[in-house]
């Protein structure tokens, strides 16, 4: 069960997810680089009791950043867009 939080750090709650969340029952999450799509999946099942009927991943490359007198660069990360079966929800996504 662990192993399933490790996969799954946070929802993504933008402007965009939530007109998804509404329009075609899909939400956001960011997720560990490594992570497959059937191993998110797994975790959204598992975690939220949902049934979970396809998942896209977009691999978000960093982007440079200044601070104070030198740049930098922010660390590239993974987003899974997962889309649920008609009538499950999220709870954390409510009321957003």
């Amino acid at each position: 069960m662990e192993q399933h939080y490790q996969i799954l750090k946070k929802p993504l709650v933008t402007e965009k997810g939530t007109i998804m969340q509404q329009e075609t029952n899909r939400v956001l999450f960011s997720v560990h680089p490594d992570a497959n799509k059937i191993q998110i999946k797994n975790a959204i099942e598992k975690i939220f009791d949902v049934t979970v009927l396809s998942v896209n991943t977009v691999n978000v490359k960093g982007k440079q950043r200044r601070f104070g007198r030198s740049i930098g660069i922010t660390k590239n990360w993974k987003k899974a867009y997962a889309l649920l079966k008609d009538g499950d929800t999220i709870e954390l996504f409510e009321g957003v």
